[in-house]
């Protein structure tokens, strides 16, 4: 999603000519043009990547394995190994810091991990030629999943750095919802036409999820070839520079006083996102199989609902992102974070009625689409505000870790805790993560972030909130005008 030297160092590794590296004998500085289109590209880098990650991941590659005879037991490693890898991100923060280019390790790091899904495109035109039992190709996706994600968990911090130094801070909030809103819409759109592209197909459902591989495959590379349009940036240079300069000094003499651990601002946002991944997980992973198993609604019907979560979404992020940009990400978490807390009680009133299919349950969906739009969009954002500018990579690749191991470790109590008696089954643990949620909060409220309002400022901003006073539109942000 990861040490500092000298200020002055020389040319880095080669690059295309299409995408200027920041120059390293002088403060770097990245002009408007080189920042609208290196924006463009992301955003259009963040579709064609929706696009592989669909076909590489969620309900496609599940439905694949389930046609393949997985258990539930290699279900749960599909959803737990994303999770548990993030135990390496500081380790990546600390190799992609170490190098001279964001571009170029990124691309060493994510260009041979789609290109391992070919072994499984192999795999699958293996089984139709011969009598190679089919569940083993369960085995080799587990392993193509496990070591993607060890790849990108060494690679994303670098990601995430880079765009932090691309997208300016006051725009981050509108820019990262448009970018998301691309997204969100390219999810609604491709998910159900490759669904119907895959059970559609002549050879077989199988035969056609390997045929969709080969053209994720490609995508995902089409994806990577659009940040040679991004302006490249030597992370020992623009890490250094944004510093302030009792920064750079302490850096310079007292390098070891730049501790993260030390900072006690960034360790309250730790806490709370901790808590937070642990609580929310808690449940998240159950309210489909309460749908299906509780209230006996078919998968079709629970797609319809997910639709509506994917749709919410993408109307609402545009919205957020103005709003964190104008009042800051802390007082929106804290204000959508108890919606979000509180969704888990919905369900404690939901049953198998019209009622409750046609309007209570779309209801709870919508409004977890909607609302968790916002709760993605400024826990990311607000990383960047708080992240050290001397070395954010490693302040991303902690935070990182620390919410995929509580989320994995939320999930996994989850299930457990469901079975016991005492707790009353999946409504007694919708409950016990709503109060867990609500409880998850508190050390954010002593979280301290830059241009962030009060919370008496918040309402009253919320109250005289106009989306028409912005002066930037759509295309104008989407491109990083300044």
């Amino acid at each position: 999603m990861n040490t500092l030297s000298s200020p002055v160092l020389e040319v880095l590794e080669p690059q295309a000519a299409s995408a200027p590296i920041i120059k390293t004998d002088a403060p770097p500085k990245i002009s408007k043009q080189a920042t609208r289109t290196s924006l463009k590209a992301s955003t259009i880098d963040g579709v064609l990547a929706t696009i592989f990650s669909n076909i590489t991941g969620g309900v496609l590659l599940i439905n694949f394995l389930l046609q393949l005879g997985a258990t539930p037991v290699e279900i749960g490693l599909l959803s737990s190994i994303p999770m548990l890898v993030n135990f390496l991100q500081p380790l990546g923060a600390y190799i992609a810091d170490s190098m001279k280019s964001r571009h170029w390790y990124i691309l060493a790091i994510f260009a041979p991990s789609r290109l391992l899904w070919l072994i499984l495109v192999g795999g699958i035109a293996w089984l139709g030629w011969s009598n190679t039992a089919s569940h083993e190709l369960v085995t080799w996706t587990l392993a193509i999943i496990l070591i993607t994600n060890i790849l990108g968990a060494l690679g994303s911090c670098a990601w995430f750095s880079w765009m932090a130094a691309l997208v300016p801070q006051r725009l981050r909030g509108r820019y990262f919802g448009i970018r998301n809103s691309a997204a969100s819409l390219t999810n609604l759109v491709c998910v159900p036409l490759l669904g119907f592209a895959i059970s559609a197909w002549p050879g077989g459902s199988i035969q056609g999820y390997g045929v969709l591989l080969l053209l994720g495959v490609v995508i995902g590379l089409l994806s990577l070839a659009c940040q040679f349009w991004m302006t490249d940036v030597n992370p020992q240079i623009i890490e250094y520079s944004k510093a302030k300069p009792q920064q750079q000094e302490n850096a310079r003499n007292h390098p070891e006083k730049l501790n993260i651990f030390q900072d006690i601002n960034f360790l309250k946002f730790l806490l709370y996102l901790g808590l937070w991944m642990f609580a929310f997980n808690l449940s998240a992973p159950f309210f489909n199989l309460y749908m299906m198993e509780n209230l006996a609604l078919d998968v079709s019907t629970v797609t319809l609902y997910t639709s509506l979560v994917a749709g919410a979404n993408l109307v609402m992020l545009v919205f957020w992102g103005r709003l964190a940009d104008r009042i800051g990400n802390r007082p929106l978490l804290l204000l959508v974070g108890i919606v979000i807390a509180v969704t888990p009680l919905f369900w404690l009133f939901v049953g198998s009625d019209s009622v409750s299919v046609w309007v209570w349950l779309p209801l709870i969906h919508l409004v977890c689409g909607g609302f968790g739009a916002a709760t993605d969009l400024s826990i990311t954002n607000i990383q960047m505000s708080l992240a050290s500018a001397t070395r954010p990579s490693q302040y991303y690749a902690i935070a990182a870790a620390v919410a995929g191991t509580c989320g994995g470790l939320g999930s996994a109590a989850g299930g457990y805790i469901a079975g016991l008696d005492i707790i009353g089954g999946l409504t007694g643990l919708f409950a016990l993560s709503a109060i867990l949620r609500l409880l998850a909060l508190i050390p954010l409220v002593f979280v301290q972030e830059q241009r962030s309002l009060s919370i008496v400022q918040l309402m009253r901003n919320i109250i005289s909130f106009k989306p028409q006073e912005a002066s930037f539109s759509t295309v104008e942000i989407a491109a990083g005008v300044d």
